[in-house]
């Protein structure tokens, strides 16, 4: 393997942190500018700063990634997106890290020669997602953290594209982009960069019947991730880009980080897998950089496990006083230098010439004339001393021949000019090959797209988790549309009872749709691609998506298959609607994070609007169940008890292995039904999770009442919790 197949890539909050993971060896850094990162708390850079680094790492032969990994709403993305990024772009930026998929069809179009990497946020864990963006232009995936080896060399086995993934630092406990626990419960969106770790709290542990579970109060919070030791197997899985978690950590922890994950990296190298061993001090170099409760080796080769919580104490620890300091001397007070060579030539009677080169870029500088010595002639040493002085440069010479004649004169002053002049110029020559032009595109009066005119006919979809909770909907009239999650049956008698029940749908004359997966993983897209005949027997209406891999999937072996895309296939924006119409959906579903206001500017023509229904704060490849007691595979319901005595209802699927963590309360949108009807919405839907089949009439029978017919209020026929949801606040 050549070191040119593997890249280092360092976080870098601010500009000395970007400084001082350049000194320590990372081949790439990815930083966040003034807006649309997914750290809204980081420093962060400003434009000029941005500007610098994008040169300074050139000079380096390093790149620069920026991070546009947050969600754009309509008036962003419009009106803002393109005058940020076009002085980057033209400076040479290397490429953009993206999340949302109205963002990645601007820039591939707007910014066609800067490369576009997909964010983790955007929760790729299959092949079929990493086929999927490599077709519209990505040119890097980012893994989900959860995906094992075998899943990522699956990836570099069937797609010709880069595979980034994270190596060290901080977990999330969820999926990433998955996440609405710190946007429910406060308003702070981790998918436009504001979470607030909720996480990272004290949760008690209940089971179904509210009997509280023995056990330490973190049961969310992962320890963070270590992989020092698996180099050669990540290299071998066909990762390209090593990752470093912490644009939120300071210049000690991610200089130092980088500084010994370069060691092993190069190492590697040099020595190969066969002798690969990491010494027990540089071990604890970085536990002393820091840890959470230690360690993890993450999700690489095991599912999940409570090994991977910290359950006792969620807070990141250092130490080492005299280590620490070390780094700061070492890389954040130092000055990385790139080494040249330089030809002096000072010959009587002409010019001085001053010929340097920094790999195959060559500046040939051109001074004053060089006059014959009347006294005191130039000495070979005095013109050393004088010309390797480089300063605040960011060269050094490693070789400098000079060529001088005996009797020569030449002020000093001249000397140092035509050093200046080389140095500049080849400094020049080493950040213009990257600059880029663009055409200027007047973004003036662009408006945000305004919702289409007209109230079309409304129809009412039901999701139901649990088999008892499709009888009531086969009774209701007001119901039309039926989706049957996958999470009510078990694989070994999937599509069996998958045909029953939509067989019981159609003869209610309804349509009956089939929910995929959360997370499509390879487990799932290889059990699904077997069973494709199966699943035509069913003689289903269509399915329901809620990933980028299952949406390709869709496309590529049931293209006839008429499609809906849920919620976390998010479209904040006209042109994410654009660009997932593409694979030609029969709708899509409006995000939750959006408020009237924005939902009103959407064009939801052929989209639908959850009304009801326990809305997922977290889907996580770990399991409260198996890690509070054991994994006995069975489905049940236990409950998170927070600092303020809520109750989150957390549901385990065992047929695909992952988590779902519900609100506390359901949202309930029945109070807005005039303004509602009134709006271009081509379905509603109501969601059934946790609830019984009796709670699924009453709530059928409310919607009845207060949001289909408007007879009654609300608070007169539902005296319970519930919440609105953003659809008041909205976020950030």
């Amino acid at each position: 393997m050549k070191k040119n197949q593997l890249e280092l890539l360092a976080p870098a909050g601010s500009y000395d942190i970007f400084r001082a993971v350049l000194n320590a060896g990372a081949d790439a850094v990815y930083v966040g500018g003034g807006q649309f990162g997914a750290r809204a708390y980081a420093n962060n850079f400003s434009e000029e700063e941005l500007l610098r680094a994008i040169d300074e790492a050139h000079i380096h032969g390093k790149q620069l990634y920026l991070t546009v990994n947050t969600l754009l709403k309509e008036e962003e993305l419009e009106a803002q997106l393109y005058d940020y990024l076009r002085p980057y772009y033209e400076q040479g930026l290397d490429a953009v890290i993206v999340q949302d998929m109205g963002a990645f069809q601007f820039i591939r179009e707007y910014f066609p020669k800067m490369d576009i990497h997909t964010s983790t946020q955007m929760t790729i864990c299959n092949r079929y997602g990493a086929e999927m963006m490599k077709e519209l232009g990505a040119t890097r995936v980012v893994t989900a953290r959860e995906m094992s080896f075998a899943e990522i060399k699956d990836i570099a086995d069937h797609v010709d594209i880069e595979i980034e993934s994270f190596v060290h630092g901080a977990l999330c406990y969820c999926y990433s982009g998955q996440c609405l626990l710190s946007s429910m419960l406060g308003g702070r969106s981790g998918n436009r960069g504001r979470c607030a770790q909720p996480c990272r709290l004290p949760y008690e542990v209940y089971d179904a019947k509210r009997k509280k579970i023995a056990c330490e109060p973190f049961v969310l919070s992962p320890k963070d991730l270590c992989t020092i030791e698996d180099i050669p197997k990540l290299a071998e899985s066909g990762i390209f880009s090593f990752k470093i978690e912490g644009r939120m950590k300071q210049a000690e922890y991610a200089a130092g980080v980088v500084s010994v994950y370069r060691r092993y990296i190069d190492r590697y190298f040099e020595y190969g897998a066969k002798d690969y061993h990491v010494s027990k001090e540089d071990m604890q170099k970085l536990y002393d950089f820091g840890n959470r409760s230690g360690f993890t080796k993450g999700y690489y080769e095991k599912h999940n496990g409570k090994d991977m919580i910290t359950f006792q104490k969620p807070n990141h620890a250092k130490g080492n006083e005299a280590l620490q300091e070390k780094v700061r001397e070492e890389f954040c007070r130092g000055e990385i230098k790139e080494k040249i060579n330089g030809n002096l030539i000072l010959s009587q009677d002409s010019s001085a010439i001053l010929d340097v080169t920094l790999g195959d870029l060559r500046y040939t500088a051109c001074g004053d004339v060089v006059q014959p010595a009347l006294k005191q002639p130039l000495s070979m040493e005095k013109v050393r001393e004088n010309m390797e002085k480089t300063g605040n440069t960011p060269f050094e010479f490693e070789n400098l021949t000079i060529a001088m004649r005996d009797a020569i004169f030449l002020p000093m002053k001249s000397l140092n000019q035509l050093r200046r002049d080389a140095l500049e110029g080849l400094e020049k020559l080493c950040v213009e090959q990257f600059r880029r032009e663009v055409e200027q595109v007047d973004r003036a009066g662009i408006k945000a797209q305004e919702s289409k005119t007209g109230t079309p006919e409304k129809y009412l979809s039901a999701l139901a988790e649990q088999r008892c909770q499709l009888q009531p909907l086969l009774e209701s009239e007001l119901v039309s549309d039926i989706y049957l999650d996958q999470g009510c049956y078990r694989r070994k008698d999937l599509w069996e009872e998958v045909k029953e029940d939509a067989a019981k749908i159609h003869a209610a004359g309804k349509k009956a749709y089939y929910v995929f997966p959360s997370v499509f993983r390879k487990n799932a897209s290889d059990f699904y691609l077997g069973s494709l005949k199966k699943l035509d027997s069913c003689s289903l209406d269509g399915v329901v998506v809620k990933s980028l891999d299952a949406v390709w999937f869709v496309h590529r072996y049931l293209p006839q298959m008429p499609m809906i895309l849920d919620q976390g296939l998010y479209t904040y924006n006209h042109r994410a609607q654009e660009i997932l119409r593409e694979f030609c959906p029969i709708r899509m579903t409006a995000p939750y994070e959006l408020n009237r206001g924005e939902l009103k500017k959407r064009d939801n023509t052929d989209s639908e609007l959850v009304l009801y229904g326990y809305l997922p704060l977290m889907t996580s490849a770990q399991c409260v169940h198996a890690n509070t007691g054991k994994c006995d595979m069975t489905s049940v319901v236990t409950y998170l008890k927070d600092r303020y005595g809520k109750f989150f209802p957390v549901k385990n699927n065992c047929m695909e292995c992952y988590n779902t963590i519900y609100n506390t309360t359901p949202l309930m949108l029945f109070g807005y039904g005039k303004e509602l009807q009134k709006a271009d919405f081509s379905n509603f839907r109501l969601n059934f999770t946790v609830e019984s089949e009796e709670e699924v009439r009453q709530i059928l029978a409310i919607y009845e009442t207060v949001f289909y017919e408007g007879r009654k209020n609300l608070a007169d026929v539902y005296q319970g919790e519930y919440t609105n949801g953003h659809y008041k606040r909205g976020v950030e």
